[in-house]
This record gives C-alpha cells, structure tokens and sequence, in this order.
C-alpha cells in the first residue's frame, strides 16, 4: 500500500467528518501515564476495539472489547478486560468482565461525614469475574441472568491509622459468587452515543454462605435510569438516576462507593461509602461538529445506612470535552472535571477524567 494511501485512509479514520461508508471496526489505543506519590510512576495502555456482529444488520448495536493495564514502579499492578456483545436482531446481549488489581487506595471510614485527615493507605488485592447474559423477550424488554466472583484481601500500608480503630466486617478481605437476574427496559437509539429514548435496569444479586467465615452472604439490589431528550440536531439533554443497596452480612469493601469517573463525578471513589447509595444526574451534550463535543452535567447523591435523610446529600457539577474517533460507532474520549463538595477547613473536592465512551 502507497504512503498516499495510507495516509487518506488515516484522515478518514480519525480526522474526516465523513463515515466510513464499509460499517468497518473501529480500534483505538492509548498511553496511560500517571503519578502518585503511593504508586510512583504507573505506565500502561487503554485499548478499545468496537464493530458490529452483524454487518449486514443496520440496526444492531456496537459491540466492544476493552482492554486496560498498568503497572508502576513501586510493583503494582492493574488489568481489565471487558467486552460487551450485541447479536444479530439485538436479539442477545452479553457482557463480561475480568479483572485483576494489586493496587494502593485510601480509606477515609464509613458514611458520608468522613474527613481528609482520617486517609489511611491501603493496598487492595481484587480478582473479579463477572458474566451477563440478556435475552430479548419483546421490543425493546430484556430479560437476563448473571454470574459474579469476586476475592478480596487488604495490606494496611500505615498501622494506626482509622482502618486499624475502625470495627469493621471483612477488615481482611474476604470472596463470595453470586447469581443474578435482570430486567431491562432499552429504547435507546445508540447504545454509545444517545440522543433519543429510555433505559431501565433493575438487577438482583444474591451470594449463597459457601465459605463462611466473614465472606459475604447476603444480596444487591439495584436499578439505574437512563432518559435522552433531543433538544436540537446538536444538542441532547441526558438524565440519570441510580439506586444500590445490599443486604446481609455486608463486608465494608463491598459498599457502594461515592464517586467515579461516570457517576458523582469530583469525588474520590470511596472517600465516601455506606450500605445504600442513590444519585442522580443530568448532562448537556453539544455535538458542535461530528468530530467534537463538549457537555455540563450537575448531579447530586449521597450514601446512608437504613435511612436516607436528604441533608446527607452532595453536589456534583462540571463539564469536558469529547473528541470522536469513530464515527461509525460515535465511540469518544471523553474528558472531564467535576467538583464536588467543600467540607470546613478543606480544599474542594474535585477530579479530572480522561476515559473512553460517554458517562452513561
């Protein structure tokens, strides 16, 4: 193949505003590089791989496979591997996750009123599998059935601090596998990128006591909300509601966390947690051209214990930008800045994201 060539085919990939008329995959990669004084340099890449089961079907939804890994200099370690299938007809659906992570992280305490004074580092050992599988059943109605191991085991990095005078259930770490059913209800109109239509999934976990000891036994239940409203070509309100509690011998590490790159964006994930967890949201999408985006989102949510007290809850608000790399799947990077809250006598909390796909 002449350079020419090659290189018209590089404009059209990721520069033209034009699709690729051959519904061809799409496969980008990119550097993780970061630093912290608990890791030391991480080093690593994201790679996602998007195209269709199906190409003769026009209607089927993108598939994905994701991959993530890293390592840093004080020997840590994360990998992620997900991939999410449509088949022909959106007729299945299946999602899978495996994950590995030897990985520092800080733990402020339990509930919503926890302080930055109170970090204690610790290093967590996870390995997650998880696999989803949903069956259509009528138009637009799924129906679906899940499986989910996971082990955890905790090395406290500074004895003394709040996680040793904390009574806590599963202080070690501990595993269990769980069985799921789902219910879905999805009139999206992209599964990547939404302008248009509703999602509703309500999922129940329960974990059987195989082991004993202080692995869990109990189960999880919860719903997440989703409600696109095109305002204009452009322009497309987004709304998001999420609701998770579990039941049970509950160890803290399994607590809904505060916080993540696509929910309650500003927050540190677990500088706040509790059994219960709710939040909700709302984003302003402008696609200024096919290429380039920018959105605002202002959320609020809090995590409690039994009862839910509306005072306990937090703000969420920012905004980023989008750059789409594929056109044909409207797969983005998404960058983004939220803020959270400022509790007396410290700096606000906020983060910075830089991730593959849309918040939700």
């Amino acid at each position: 193949m002449n350079s020419s060539l090659m290189q018209s085919k590089l404009v059209q990939r990721f520069i033209s505003s034009e699709k690729d008329s051959t519904r061809s995959a799409g496969f980008l990669v990119l550097p993780l590089l970061g630093y912290a004084p608990e890791t030391g340099l991480e080093y690593g890449l994201s790679g996602i791989y998007n195209f269709y089961l199906n190409k003769e079907d026009t209607l089927i939804r993108t598939s994905s496979i994701v991959l993530q890994g890293s390592l840093t200099t004080k020997s840590q370690s994360s990998l992620k591997l997900t991939s999410d299938i449509w088949t022909t007809g959106n007729n299945y659906h299946y999602y899978t996750e495996i994950r590995y992570r030897d990985f520092p992280f800080n733990f402020y305490g339990i509930g919503g009123d926890t302080w930055q004074a109170d970090k204690d580092s610790l290093t967590q050992r996870l390995f997650r599998l998880k696999v989803e599988g949903e069956k259509k059943i009528v138009q637009h109605y799924y129906a679906g059935v899940a499986l989910m191991y996971e082990n955890y085991a905790y090395t406290d990095e500074a004895v003394g601090g709040i996680y040793d005078w904390t009574p806590l259930y599963g202080k070690a770490g501990g595993k269990y596998l769980a069985f799921g059913i789902s219910q879905v209800y999805d009139s999206r109109n992209s599964n990547i990128y939404t302008t248009k239509g509703y999602f509703a999934r309500l999922v129940y976990n329960y974990a059987p006591n195989f082991w004993g000891e202080e692995n869990f036994n109990g189960s999880e239940l919860s719903l997440n909300l989703r409600a696109f409203y095109p305002i204009t070509q452009k322009l497309t309100l987004g709304l998001n509601a999420t609701y998770d509690e579990f039941f049970g011998n509950v160890p803290f590490y399994l607590y809904p966390q505060l916080g993540s790159d696509e929910v309650m964006r500003g927050y540190y994930p677990g500088r706040y947690r509790n059994t219960n967890l709710i939040t909700s949201q709302a984003e302003l999408r402008y696609r200024i051209h096919p290429r380039i985006g920018f959105a605002a989102f202002l959320g609020t949510g809090a995590v409690y214990n039994k009862q839910f007290d509306f005072s306990a809850l937090k703000p969420s608000y920012g905004g980023g930008l989008r750059y789409f790399f594929d056109l044909e799947h409207n797969s983005s990077i998404r960058i983004d800045y939220g803020v959270g809250e400022k509790r007396p006598g410290e700096p606000r909390q906020a983060a910075f994201y830089l991730s593959l796909g849309e918040a939700f």
